[in-house]
């Protein structure tokens, strides 16, 4: 019999509770809401007078629903907020509605802020929330920068059998242990995690948007056989910078942790995430020893979900990251342009993957994972009738032992060889590479199309890939299926295609409506800020310091966004101060310092053999040698990322050069007039870094390190030109280096 992608898929019945009729509410009794610890008993319009905040002081709601079967409308105009409009985000505290135990409770209109949750709902069997905004509830101020990513923004969503999820991250909505729970055309932007379900089953999320937050769009534990459809889960990312950084964090537009199974995610977009679907089996279902027998393992993750026609595309890691599972079908789907590849599938089984479009993955990727589709120690998997078009690989595949993970139940249970996978029916065009295997393992091939492609395939480590042209594979249809919601996301944000429209904020994701003032550049002497989302004419600037200047011009094309220039008039280290205007109101204040300096700076590529932690001598003599390349920089300021000196426009001369991304080297010196007093030196450097001032070794971090600041003091006694030498090495992966001086 012919594979079919088709026949593998069973229709979706629409189950009958979804359908219901909006009562009419215009009679109800109205609940005026100004204090904490407000109970509503009964059927009731909320009305909340303007600019009220009333805080939820002992953790249990501000509102909090004590009964069944009632219906709950906000009037137009009424928000819920629980702090103070100049409050700090990851300051909010509290939550706004509280539910536990009422069924069949609907809630309609409200708004809701301010609160590290907004509405938390326990054992609420029939819940209904149409048409609610919970923006701007709790979220973290993240520590990352344009320069470099910091660790403390990571994401850790791997435990939440005890609220993890709330405790550490908050929610604008928290639904736990329910069944057929309807949440359609709600509103979450500018929080961290928009909804999170917990053990909810049977139920319909559909026609919401859940866009422009730092951390999940949708986040699922131990959720089953419910219908995710037609939502929007655009930009819910943190962990980017572009050009320089792509790690993600573990944030994502739909995040599923935990055995979440048959559920069915259809027609929603969920672009520009950290990843846009991110999925894991489960700290429970790979346990190292684990609680059950070896048995309870078989097929444990999430396993048996459906992903059809959703837009899973431009993530700052993978469009679908789902490991360790079982049975998942990808079909129909937009997979463009994620930094490291389109689907992530390691340790998983028996999953089809037909039909779907992989275009311009990899750009970013981490080595060898990069590209369309990446399974490692996955088997029994079929790869039918999807398109590949200009990715660094279209499908890598790859197995061997690993001593320590056999030791898991899990692997005990399902095995992990990279045996029995499909690969047919595919089309590739101008991918790098089609074919990636790694052995020990073995798949089949049959019917694939190749044009333009720079290489057929890579097969090594005793991998065995085999062609069956005898194997036919049906024509792929997209199977019958139905889907809830009347939105149409795929495709809406069309305008904001691509990476380089991840513009993240201390707060997250700018959401590309609200104004938006941010550093683009810094060059020694001058620093450039882009303010965007406001008319030009109405953008003026102070600009406070010595021997410096700001200039305001608009940018090409544009009647809404403009650059500032802040510059400075003479060599030395000038302070700033520069207040951006909307007319007569403030839209930022920012301070800096621009160091007019001239570098004389060398770069040259060492061996492995000189090693510069070991090899000191040896290393610095390179800088004279034939692989040394000298030229000059009005400042030091190299945001490598992945790449290397070449590939960030320094100079001509090291464009040309061949240094390639690691094992590079610089050395740069200048000469730089300070005044009496202290100044903090500060360093933000990977790999190994050392900064000498007139003699004297003030920064150094010389090891192999990934993005670290180290700070130094320079002491004058009086008015002084002093000489400055700083030397770096890299030695592999993720690179940059910042140097900064400010007085004390």
């Amino acid at each position: 019999m012919p594979l079919s992608a088709a026949m593998l898929i069973p229709c979706l019945i629409v189950p009958a509770w979804i359908a219901e009729a909006a009562p009419d509410t215009s009679s109800l009794p109205v609940v005026r809401v100004s204090t904490d610890n407000t109970q509503i008993t009964r059927s009731c319009r909320i009305v909340i007078a303007p600019d009220t905040v009333v805080c939820d002081t002992d953790d249990n709601g501000v509102l909090q629903v004590v009964a069944s079967n009632i219906e709950i409308e906000f009037s137009e105009g009424s928000q819920l907020r629980g702090a103070p409009r100049d409050a700090a985000p990851n300051t909010y505290a509290g939550c706004g509605i509280r539910i536990h135990g009422q069924t069949h409770v609907t809630i309609r209109g409200a708004r809701i802020s301010g609160f590290r949750c907004g509405l938390w709902a326990t054992k609420a069997d029939g819940l209904v929330l149409h048409g609610i905004d919970a923006s701007d509830n709790r979220r973290a101020r993240l520590k990352s920068t344009p320069l470099a990513e910091d660790g403390g923004d990571w994401l850790f969503g791997h435990n939440n059998d005890r609220h993890e999820w709330l405790t550490n991250y908050g929610a604008a909505f928290y639904i736990e242990e329910a069944a057929q729970v309807t949440v359609r055309n709600c509103r979450v932007r500018h929080g961290q995690n928009a909804l999170c379900l917990d053990r909810i089953t049977q139920s319909s999320i559909y026609d919401n948007d859940f866009s422009f937050n730092s951390g999940w769009g949708l986040a699922l534990w131990r959720c089953t056989r419910n219908t995710i459809s037609r939502n929007a889960m655009d930009f819910c990312v943190r962990g980017y910078s572009h050009g320089v950084y792509n790690r993600g964090q573990d944030s994502a537009g739909i995040f599923a942790f935990e055995q979440n199974c048959e559920n069915v995610f259809a027609e929603n977009s969920a672009t520009h995430g950290g990843d846009g679907f991110f999925g894991f089996a489960g700290r429970e279902a790979i346990a190292e020893t684990g609680e059950h027998p070896v048995d309870w393992y078989k097929r444990r993750g999430n396993s048996d979900n459906l992903l059809v026609a959703n837009d899973f595309s431009y993530a700052a890691a993978h469009g679908i990251e789902n490991t360790f599972s079982f049975g998942n079908r990808y079909l129909a789907n937009r997979i463009v342009e994620n930094a490291i590849c389109g689907i992530w599938a390691g340790y998983s089984r028996e999953t089809l993957i037909a039909g779907n479009q992989f275009e311009g993955n990899g750009e970013m990727g981490y080595g060898l994972e990069r590209g369309g589709v990446n399974i490692d120690h996955g088997g029994d998997n079929q790869i039918l009738r999807n398109t590949f078009t200009r990715n660094k690989c279209g499908v890598h595949l790859w197995g061997g032992t690993n001593a320590d993970f056999e030791k898991k139940r899990w692997a005990q249970a399902n095995g992990y060889a990279s045996v029995g996978s499909v690969i047919a029916g595919n089309t590739f065009d101008r991918d790098d590479l089609a074919f990636h295997f790694r052995g020990p393992g073995d798949a089949t091939l049959a019917a694939n199309t190749l044009q333009n492609v720079k290489r057929e395939m890579i097969c090594e480590g005793g991998y065995k890939a085999t062609r069956n042209d005898q194997l036919s594979v049906a024509p792929f249809e997209i199977p019958a299926y139905i889907v809830l919601g009347d939105n149409r996301p795929v495709g809406a944000r069309a305008s904001l295609q691509g990476r380089r429209n991840i513009i993240m904020t201390e707060w997250g994701p700018w959401d590309h409506e609200s104004p938006l003032v941010r550093q683009t550049s810094s060059r020694g002497r001058t620093v450039t800020y882009e303010v965007h989302k406001v008319p030009v004419a109405e953008v003026g600037i102070e600009v406070a310091g010595q021997h410096v200047q700001g200039v305001v011009e608009p940018l090409p094309g544009s009647a809404d966004a403009c650059r500032i220039t802040v510059s400075a008039l003479e060599d030395g280290l000038h302070a700033y101060k520069l207040k951006v205007l909307r007319g007569k109101s403030g839209l930022a204040e920012l301070s800096g310092s621009l160091l007019a300096a001239r570098w004389d700076v060398t770069f040259f590529k060492w061996p492995k053999e000189i090693d510069p932690r070991e090899r000191l001598d040896d290393y610095r003599k390179l800088a004279e040698g034939p692989t040394a390349v000298k030229t000059n920089a009005d400042q030091l300021s190299f945001r490598y990322g992945m790449r290397g000196p070449g590939d960030i426009d320094i100079a001509s001369a090291i464009t040309s050069a061949a240094f390639g991304s690691d094992h590079f080297g610089m050395i740069a010196r200048t000469r730089l007039p300070l005044s009496k007093g202290t100044w903090k030196i500060s360093m933000l450097s990977d790999d190994g870094v050392r900064v000498v001032a007139d003699g004297r070794t003030v920064v150094d971090n010389w090891t192999w390190h990934g993005p670290t600041t180290n700070e130094g003091e320079l002491n004058l006694a009086s008015d002084k030109v002093i000489e400055l030498t700083v030397e770096h090495f890299e030695i592999d992966g993720f690179a940059v280096l910042d140097f900064a001086i400010t007085a004390k």
